[in-house]
């Protein structure tokens, strides 16, 4: 099982918008020297909304090249069309990734019952660990707890990533999809709670620029060290908060190009971070003492 703090990781590119391969194993090795326990390569963080094919799948393959084993690459595959999707995890297997992460499709509000067929189909076309989705704020579809149980029983349908920020749900899933069943925040306001309640990681993206304290902090959430845990989110509240002060990943890039690890390429309909936002993202970085 692949645990701890999973950085759902910006796609650097340049001020035209193409992708910039070698900032992209500049971060590569930032996170690997910085403790992040695995990567997700090409999730929603990674504008694969806006990637084309192509370039969706080079972006994995570039990843996990680089990687080369140092820590679990982790391809984000999701799309709405079920064709699509296993176009994409087919392609992230050749190329050597070690799970997929599948968001819920988006806009077209499936029923529950085409969530199920959708994720059924895709793993039963690729075999390779799967892990769900679920982020219904950016989708406008929730996957229920009983659909991702039903879900569970299918061999490399191995975890979910939550992304509702409810704490409840992670009881729910929890006792219906049993403890062999990964159950990641993806939400950082609450992902210190989260795994404090017995969640197996955060698939961040406050790891994006602070990943050495939110390794940390997910590492003694999970270890049942309450008091550090909560001691080092402390410092993180603001990054919670701030990289989401305007459409993620707007933030979080601005915030990852002042380390100095990337430029200021975003790819439309995506703008870059206004002036107005860049005093509040800056405190909240020094806040987290990363500048």
């Amino acid at each position: 099982m692949i645990q701890g703090s999973i950085v759902a990781l910006v796609t650097p590119m340049d001020n035209q918008g193409a992708v910039d391969r070698e900032s992209l194993e500049k971060l590569v090795d930032y996170h690997i020297q910085q403790g992040t326990d695995a990567i997700v390569a090409m999730g929603t963080t990674g504008e694969s909304a806006t990637l084309d094919e192509d370039e969706h799948c080079n972006v994995i393959k570039w990843v996990v090249e680089y990687v080369a084993g140092r820590i679990p690459v982790i391809a984000g595959t999701g799309a709405n069309s079920t064709t699509e999707a296993i176009f994409l995890t087919q392609r992230a297997k050749d190329v050597g990734a070690d799970a997929c992460l599948l968001v819920t499709p988006y806009y077209n509000k499936p029923t529950q019952e085409g969530l199920f067929l959708h994720y059924q189909a895709v793993a039963g076309a690729v075999d390779i660990p799967q892990i769900l989705y679920n982020v219904p704020g950016r989708t406008a579809c929730d996957m229920l707890p009983e659909t991702i149980a039903k879900l569970s029983f299918i061999d490399n349908i191995v975890g979910v990533k939550d992304a509702t920020g409810e704490l409840d749900r992670l009881k729910t899933i929890r006792s219906l999809c049993g403890d062999d069943f990964a159950i990641y925040s993806g939400d950082d306001a609450t992902s210190c709670e989260f795994c404090l309640l017995g969640g197996n990681g955060s698939i961040t993206v406050t790891g994006n620029v602070a990943p050495k304290s939110v390794h940390e902090m997910i590492d003694a959430a999970m270890s049942g060290n309450r008091d550090a845990a909560i001691s080092i989110d402390k410092k993180l509240v603001g990054l919670h908060e701030k990289l989401f002060i305007q459409s993620s990943p707007i933030p979080v890039k601005w915030a990852v190009s002042e380390l100095g690890l990337m430029g200021d390429g975003i790819r439309l309909p995506l703008t870059w971070l206004t002036d107005d936002c860049f005093e509040a993202v800056r405190n909240a970085m020094k806040q987290a003492e990363v500048i």
